[in-house]
């Protein structure tokens, strides 16, 4: 789902993270939405993750701390 939001591949990606329901994958739909510019469904889906949506960084950073995140998380 990354691969293809990073290749701007907005649509397939999209439809890929409406099946994760893990926090990682809210996050993940937030990010898109946020990218795509619709940021009342991007503060949803953050809440969703239990993060903060106004308190958020650009989407570069977002997307380094998502990176971050998702390599903790297959490290376990």
């Amino acid at each position: 789902m990354l691969t293809l939001m990073r290749e701007g591949h907005w649509r397939a990606a999209h439809d890929k993270v409406q099946l994760d329901t893990t926090e990682l994958g809210a996050w993940l739909h937030g990010l898109l939405h946020v990218q795509e510019g619709d940021l009342e469904d991007a503060e949803y889906w953050f809440g969703r993750a239990g993060r903060n949506f106004r308190g958020r960084g650009t989407l570069r950073e977002e997307l380094e701390q998502f990176d971050q995140a998702l390599h903790r998380h297959s490290d376990s």
